[in-house]
């Protein structure tokens, strides 16, 4: 059987050796062998805990998040429910994350057609009219709703005027 020192395993996981002493303070290694005088031994077989280790931070799982994952594998079979609840949430914490950044490429595209066709036509006037931003091409228009200002201030009055009912509707 092969073993990989910290520096070894750090190394074939891209991260700091900190980064493998911190997740063993936290918990998180309680598979990791180690020698008599307390030096950490990696195997092979560890590899496929710290990818999922890695992944799972990499997702916004907090620390002790995964360690209770970690403590449930551990614990064997029983625990599958509760280790599956974990994933689940998790995955609906990524379909969110994916859903932002998806609006936000909208943004960011509606804003480098808005630069490129400035760039094009020397001015950043190009897109000014007295009712807004015009001709946007209707890839870029969700974009455009999600940065315009006018659509911001009519939210923006009616949380006010909610505010406004509530206080009202209080005294």
């Amino acid at each position: 059987m092969a073993y990989y020192s910290i520096g070894e395993m750090a190394k074939i996981l891209g991260v700091a050796t900190s980064t493998l002493r911190y997740y063993d303070k936290e918990g998180l290694l309680p598979f990791v062998e180690r020698t008599d005088g307390g030096v950490r031994r990696f195997k092979d077989e560890d590899v496929e805990w710290l990818v999922t280790i890695e992944h799972l931070k990499k997702t916004g799982m907090p620390i002790k998040d995964i360690a209770v994952f970690v403590s449930l594998d551990t614990q064997g079979d029983e625990t599958i429910a509760q280790r599956l609840e974990l994933i689940d949430r998790q995955r609906e914490n990524v379909r969110q994350q994916i859903e932002q950044l998806e609006n936000t490429l909208k943004v960011l595209d509606y804003k480098h057609w808005y630069y490129e066709t400035a760039l094009e036509a020397g001015t950043c006037d190009i897109h000014k009219t007295p009712c807004g931003v015009v001709n946007v091409p209707g890839e870029h228009q969700e974009g455009r709703d999600m940065v315009c200002v006018e659509s911001a201030c009519s939210v923006l009055q009616k949380v006010r005027a909610e505010k406004v009912s509530a206080r009202a509707a209080n005294n």
